[in-house]
């Protein structure tokens, strides 16, 4: 089980990662983050640079991740753009203009990066929980405070809101859609 509606990853979502993956190779060929030997990914290219550097790729994942886990433990099925959003690609977070601002995509780095995402997950689950609200996952920090940018896991639409507090507003129908607005920041 991967934790999602229906068993099966959406490509919509994990389509829309791709092309937003080919905008930021087009603007940036040559992607690094400062290397941190005992936190590896499939995404390194080569060994480390003298100046401590890593060159990456985001690379898709296969199999997908389960988040089966992470669904079990929240005792619901999640939405299935969520899950096709966490367990389609390894990838270093990227830096992104949307209409409304500027934002950090989350990705996931490594399996370790994965186990983390998903227990801070849990966490943002049970703060919702405790404020009597319905659940959402978050997908992006922005550079608006605490806000941040989480997917709605009964419809599916993106939303802006702030950690354990209802959402401030929808900012898109689908998280497909919104990826396809996205422009990376190099």
């Amino acid at each position: 089980m991967d934790g999602a509606r229906g068993g099966a990853l959406t490509t919509a979502v994990a389509d829309a990662l791709a092309r937003l993956f080919e905008r930021l190779l087009e603007r940036c060929p040559e992607l690094d983050a400062e290397h941190d030997p005992e936190w590896g990914s499939p995404c390194v290219l080569g060994a480390a640079s003298a100046g401590g550097r890593v060159r990456w790729r985001p690379v898709r994942r296969s199999p997908p991740g389960d988040l089966g886990g992470l669904a079990r433990a929240l005792d619901q099925c999640l939405h299935p753009d969520i899950v096709a959003f966490y367990a389609s690609y390894w990838s270093g977070s990227v830096a992104v203009r949307a209409s409304e601002g500027e934002a950090l995509l989350i990705q996931i780095w490594s399996e370790d990066d994965f186990e983390r995402l998903q227990a801070n997950l849990i966490g943002h689950a049970l703060a919702k929980s405790r404020a009597g609200l319905d659940l959402t996952a978050f997908i992006a920090c922005t550079d608006e405070g605490e806000l941040m940018l989480s997917v709605d896991n009964a419809s599916g639409a993106v939303v802006l809101e702030n950690p354990g507090e209802a959402p401030v507003r929808t900012v898109a129908d689908s998280l497909a859609g919104f990826i396809d607005t996205l422009e990376p920041v190099a």
